[in-house]
Formats: structure tokens, sequence, C-alpha cells
């Protein structure tokens, strides 16, 4: 629910941002004459979408090498969580027991 009443007012802008903008321009990629007229709203909230992705795309491939990191960890801590049982199980009962005060 909250989800939707945060997305609902940036689509109602986004939408109002199209409608206000439908003047074409013309995009032109220079070492070719390959030109494309698009509404200027199109190819802002293109050239947006398009920072975001790669916005995105950087964060995901900083996170990746603490992700990595911490599956590293967890295996170690598994490994020695399983190391500490077996010595557990490996020790004497018959050995010393925990000292208790006597009174």
């Amino acid at each position: 629910m909250l989800r939707i009443l945060l997305a609902a007012p940036l689509l109602l802008i986004l939408v109002l941002f199209a409608l206000s903008n439908p003047a074409p321009a013309e995009f032109r990629l220079w070492p070719t004459d390959f030109a494309v007229a698009l509404p200027l709203s199109l190819a802002v909230l293109g050239a947006m979408a398009v920072a975001f992705l790669a916005g995105a795309l950087v964060l995901w491939l900083s996170v990746l090498a603490a992700r990595r990191r911490a599956r590293r960890a967890e295996r170690s801590v598994q490994l020695l969580e399983a190391q500490v049982a077996e010595l557990k199980a490996r020790q004497s009962p018959a050995g010393p027991g925990p000292l208790v005060p006597s009174h």
C-alpha cells in the first residue's frame, strides 16, 4: 500500500511532463546521416531511464564483491561451528565438570 502511495504522485508527474512537452525534437548521430524525431518528453524520459539503469548497474557491480565476501564468511562460520560441535562431542564425559562454588 505504501508503494502505491509513493509511486502514484511520481507517475502523475511523469504523465503530466509527457503531456506538457509534445514538441518534436530531432536527434542526429554525428558521423552518419541518421536522424530521428521524437517528442521532447520521450527523449528526456528515455535519457532518464538509461541513466537510472546505468546507475543501478554500477551499484550492483559494487555490491557484488561484498556479497562474495559475505558468502565466504558464512561458509567459514559454518565450518567453524561444525568443528566446535565435533570437539564438544569428542570431549570426554568423565573429564572435569564445571566448577560449582560451595557455600
